[in-house]
């Protein structure tokens, strides 16, 4: 392959930062070398076996989570509310449609952003861009926005740390299924998806107490007492994925990048001639690549096959985000091609990035019935395909923000968005959209 984990450096390569400080920043890189995994090459191979199972249509990938990660918002219950939304999610879809849910979350390295622009502009003071806390700060200041790669060991260490009490939470107990109650959201609990989700938790809740009655209670059976939460991000600063890239000694010596179970490109930069897909084509992680209206058929065909030349099941998923006035006209082309061509990937939809808007009162916002339209649009396109809605991808918080318009859950209009906007960057669902979602979702699995 004439490939290693800096061969990147050889090509291209857009959405970087620029370090003024070359020293520091080879210090930083010696020393995140030199650091353990974050995780390990085991886990990211069943992730693989379990997204082979997705794209059969065996099971349904969710993946969601933090728009970008940052460092001021890192505390545990920001983390527990999350992984309770997770939770909440996974038993709605899987109650609904029978099916096991693979559950991988933006979370424990989601730090970097890519920008439409390098500079930003606030009442005529030009500064760089903001590109996420592993990079530099948001703080509109001049200082701060100077990228620092000392935060890439912060980054680091609080990625460890979040995904060890991950970890906890997933094998500690707070997962059994006896506690589906306790998985509420506390400013959910009093409306009606609150109520629609504990009429859910009791018809849960006697399935368990049967099935205790038949002599299968969580302590003799895991799978009721613990699960799984996958961790991704978009690896898009090299120089940190490169130091956390690390061959499998015990078992096939093949590179994995250790700072997350699944990584994915960005629709910025995709360029088959660039660093990021020379990076991706040698390491044997699971790994995502977001498709925008953009691509082109032959292009898409060039990308899988420089990316997956083996048609591995389950190594390949397609992130398809075209916008809800988009994706009708652009998606069917390119599905067909593939399932035409007989290209194993695993199709999944990012209602989130083509559906971006400013709100009359300025703010960048979704509205969520254009998020719920290309969600619809995304199955029905399959359905007619005869192919198989894989996943969905969402940017999504735990918390109880007023950052996208609309559903029925909350009803969050322009005006409203001031009371709680709280993203570093994008506009993401809180935990009452993200949840009435995944029941609209659930139906439309059994409607395919």
């Amino acid at each position: 392959m004439n490939w290693t984990p800096s061969s990147w450096r050889e090509f291209p390569i857009k959405q970087q930062p620029i370090y003024n400080d070359k020293e520091a920043l080879k210090r930083v890189e010696e020393e995140l070398s030199s650091y353990p995994p974050l995780i390990f090459a085991g886990e990211a191979r069943t992730l693989k076996e379990k997204l082979a199972k997705v794209g059969r249509g065996e099971a349904f990938l969710l993946q969601g989570g933090d728009c970008a990660e940052s460092f001021a918002d890192f505390n545990t219950p920001n983390i527990k509310n999350f992984f309770k939304l997770m939770l909440q999610m996974n038993m709605v879809m899987m109650y609904s449609t029978g099916k096991p849910v693979v559950k991988v979350g933006r979370i424990a390295g989601q730090f970097a952003k890519p920008r439409s622009s390098d500079f930003e502009e606030v009442n005529g003071v030009k500064l760089p861009s903001y590109r996420g806390d592993i990079i530099n700060s948001v703080e509109f200041t001049e200082e701060a926005r100077v990228p620092n790669p000392y935060n890439m060991i912060r980054a680091y260490n609080q990625s460890a740390a979040t995904q060890n009490l991950l970890r906890a939470f997933s094998r500690g107990g707070f997962a059994d299924l006896n506690k589906v109650h306790q998985w509420n959201l506390d400013f959910i609990q009093d409306n009606e998806l609150g109520k629609k989700y504990q009429e859910l938790s009791h018809k849960i809740d006697n399935a368990v107490k049967f099935m205790s009655a038949c002599g299968l209670n969580s302590t003799e059976v895991p799978q009721l007492h613990q699960t799984t939460i996958f961790t991704s991000h978009e690896a898009l600063l090299l120089n940190y994925e490169e130091a956390l890239t690390k061959p499998d000694s015990e078992v096939d010596n093949k590179f994995y990048d250790c700072s997350a179970h699944m990584l994915w490109i960005g629709d910025r930069t995709r360029d088959l001639t660039e660093a990021h897909i020379e990076y991706f084509r040698g390491i044997s992680n699971p790994i995502g690549c977001k498709v925008g209206p953009t691509m082109q058929e032959d292009e898409l065909i060039e990308l899988i096959d420089a990316l997956n030349p083996n048609n591995e099941e389950g190594r390949l998923n397609l992130i398809v985000r075209m916008g809800a006035d988009k994706i009708q006209e652009f998606f069917p082309k390119l599905l067909k091609r593939v399932r035409d061509e007989g290209r194993n990937v695993v199709w999944s939809c990012d209602p989130m990035h083509g559906n971006v808007e400013k709100s009359s009162t300025g703010y960048k916002t979704r509205d969520f019935e254009n998020i719920l339209s290309e969600v619809e649009q995304f199955f029905t396109i399959h359905k007619e395909m005869g192919t198989v809605a894989g996943g969905i991808h969402l940017e999504m918080t735990g918390n109880d923000v007023t950052e996208c318009t609309g559903s029925a859950s909350c009803a969050i209009t322009a005006d409203d968005l001031s009371s709680r906007y709280h993203t570093q960057c994008d506009p993401r669902l809180n935990a009452s959209q993200a949840l009435e979602l995944s029941f609209m979702i659930g139906e439309m699995i059994n409607n395919q």
